[in-house]
């Protein structure tokens, strides 16, 4: 009985789950994504990774420490593919705003993932006792906001803004104008009424590019 039950046994138990660590963040990223770091348990990040708590422990240190690292995966996914329009030398001032605009409302409101900004809808919703986090989401604001002052300025000084406008204005401006696109995009907004808010600013982008305020 033996020589049967034995190969039996060995089949059955087979090689263990090789923990993937892209695959677990990508699917901590979209529960961060959908209901916020306070409204992601342990539990839901165990059941959706398919890893048990002391895996993601040894990975990541803490759940504070894996919400940084889908932080991270929404930089390298989505941020940057954005951000890489700006980049692009080869565009116009006018055509690169715009083109960055327009590739922002399809990410904002493509169904395989949540609707809206990952750094603006995890935000909006957090305690006093989640200070770290709220600090990390601020400095990414931050960060966005600094990328399209930085690509103002250079378009400026390659003559394609006014030596009078003030960069950094027109940047928090766009900036704005993000938010309320994830924020819209949050209450159910589709792409379509994105795009017609792209549009909107698009035509009066030459009154923007050419607003001189004070410095």
């Amino acid at each position: 009985m033996s020589q049967i039950t034995e190969p039996t046994l060995r089949k059955s138990r087979g090689r263990p789950k090789v923990f993937d660590r892209d695959d677990a963040l990508d699917k901590a990223l979209m529960l961060f994504w959908a209901h916020g770091y306070e409204g992601t348990s342990l539990a839901d990040l165990v059941s959706a990774t398919g890893a048990k708590a002391p895996t993601l422990y040894a990975e990541f240190a803490n759940k504070e420490g894996l919400f940084k690292a889908a932080m991270q995966r929404y930089i390298e996914r989505f941020s940057a593919q954005r951000n890489a329009v700006l980049n692009d030398a080869s565009l116009d001032v006018k055509t690169a705003v715009e083109s960055y605009f327009r590739a922002t409302a399809a990410c904002f409101t493509e169904c395989d993932k949540p609707a809206g900004c990952f750094f603006i809808c995890t935000s909006s919703a957090l305690s006093a006792s989640s200070e770290e986090v709220a600090h990390m989401l601020e400095q990414q604001h931050h960060a966005q906001e600094r990328a399209l002052q930085q690509f103002l300025a250079a378009r400026q000084q390659r003559g394609e803004l006014p030596a009078c406008s003030n960069t950094a204005t027109l940047a928090s401006f766009l900036a704005c104008v993000l938010q309320g696109m994830s924020v819209r995009a949050r209450e159910g907004a589709n792409r379509e009424d994105l795009e017609q808010i792209v549009d909107t600013q698009m035509a009066i982008w030459p009154a923007l590019a050419g607003y001189c305020a004070l410095n």
